[in-house]
């Protein structure tokens, strides 16, 4: 606007008669800008101390990996309509700079602006200013109001995923998030109560002598015996914080995602009525929680686990040997979150692997390499790709190969995607339930 009054004052010289017009709308644009000035800075009535009010609604904590909800609460307090834009200054963790929303809001009218930050960092993040820029109808100026500055929030493991995991398995639900339903093989050795029959009933448990005592002239009544699960097993999930954990997958390292794992593992051990407990290592023992089953150990478990970080040492499976053998006394359901490359790398732990093995149920859970696998999954069009998918294949037979050979001596494996990895890992542990290996 400013360079057309250049440009019409420039005509002006050239034609006399416009320099009445040209300063005619020179006036008429600096009354204007003034008018929009003092609508906008013009001070508020007692009851409102800013024409115009904005809050960052945001959770006292947020969950890794998982898009957590945040709201932008405004208020126009104006007696006019006003058009806003809205900057959050979110953590620099994200990286992002395009956080902008634009709202128009009639008098005394309030909004809401929903949308969602996916975090893929443990630990405190900061959050900046809300900054609201707001214009009059005029819409020559702006004005910047400023709320909401310091707050620091928490980011911990994926406790949403582990509150879904929950919810599901309280609806009988699981299978909606790739959980399998697992047909329980024989029955638990603790038997629990005689009852009377109902519809569905396994007619094996039927219990003929109580149905004798307890027969009724009118019709037979039958009894049976009723078991219950298996309870307070120990479960303990074996976190490696190695240099092996590091490798990114959508935006989270490996130990994230075995992390998110033990969250929702442990949970759904403790609803089953056993004990979970957590151990870390890396070129030593971190943390090690022991199992437990009481009603503050999910707390206990998640704040151990928010405070891990990947360590670029090589990890030593000796030191895990020797503090599980002094420290876990009772025979427990080990689940062992680590990665393998190579049969090499795993038969160099391998000895201590089998003497784990030998006085515990142990689960090897590895991974999957995906853009390894996306890369087999593409036709060879060209030398260059023949070769990569050559080298791809031999990779990908190690990994099988690591599989087999634990299976010689008695080890359960899981080899699985990142992605894919708490529900296969909660798949395993309803598996064995079920089988009665633990």
């Amino acid at each position: 606007m400013l360079v057309g009054f250049v440009l019409l004052f420039v005509a002006a010289y050239a034609l006399p008669l416009l320099f009445p017009l040209a300063k005619l709308a020179f006036f008429v644009f600096l009354s204007a800008i003034v008018i929009d000035a003092w609508l906008l800075f013009r001070p508020g009535n007692v009851r409102d101390k800013l024409p115009f009010f904005a809050r960052r609604d945001v959770p006292d904590r947020l969950s890794n990996g998982d898009n957590n909800p945040l709201t932008i609460y405004l208020e126009n307090r104006y007696n006019f309509q006003v058009d806003v834009e809205v900057v959050d200054e979110i953590p620099f963790q994200f990286q992002r700079r395009d956080l902008l929303f634009r709202a128009r809001l009639n008098t005394r009218e309030t909004q809401t602006i929903r949308y969602e930050l996916r975090p893929t960092r443990r630990g405190e993040y900061s959050f900046g200013a809300v900054n609201v820029f707001v214009l009059t109808p005029l819409g020559l100026l702006k004005r910047r109001f400023q709320f909401g500055q310091g707050k620091i929030v928490a980011v911990y493991p994926s406790f949403l995923q582990m509150r879904q995991y929950e919810l599901l398995a309280a609806t009988n639900r699981l299978n909606e998030v790739g959980v399998k339903r697992i047909r329980r093989l024989g029955h638990s050795m603790e038997f629990e109560q005689v009852r009377p029959y109902t519809t569905g009933d396994d007619v094996r448990t039927i219990n003929w002598k109580a149905t004798a005592r307890r027969s009724d002239p009118r019709g037979t009544s039958l009894q049976i015996n009723a078991y219950q699960d298996e309870r307070s097993q120990p479960v303990y999930c074996l976190i490696d914080k190695g240099r092996v954990m590091r490798s990114p997958f959508e935006g989270l390292t490996l130990l994230d995602y075995a992390i998110n794992a033990s969250l929702v593992l442990s949970n759904i051990a403790l609803l089953k009525q056993d004990r979970a407990g957590i151990l870390t290592f890396s070129d030593h023992v971190g943390q090690l929680l022991p199992a437990d089953r009481r009603s503050g150990q999910m707390l206990k478990i998640m704040n151990v686990l928010y405070r891990q970080k990947t360590r670029f040492l090589e990890t030593d499976y000796e030191s895990l040997y020797a503090n599980v053998r002094t420290h876990i006394r009772q025979r427990s359901l080990l689940l062992l979150f680590t990665n393998f490359e190579t049969v090499s790398g795993m038969q160099r732990q391998l000895p201590y692997l089998r003497r784990l093995a030998k006085d515990h149920l142990l689960l090897v859970i590895f991974f999957e390499n995906t853009e390894l696998r996306a890369l087999l999954d593409q036709p060879a069009r060209d030398t260059e790709t023949i070769y990569l998918k050559t080298i791809g294949e031999k990779f990908a037979y190690e990994k099988k190969q690591i599989v087999k050979e634990l299976a010689q001596y008695g080890i359960q494996t899981i080899l699985t995607a990142p992605q894919n990895l708490t529900a296969n890992t909660v798949n395993k542990y309803l598996e064995l339930k079920a089988r009665g290996l633990i």
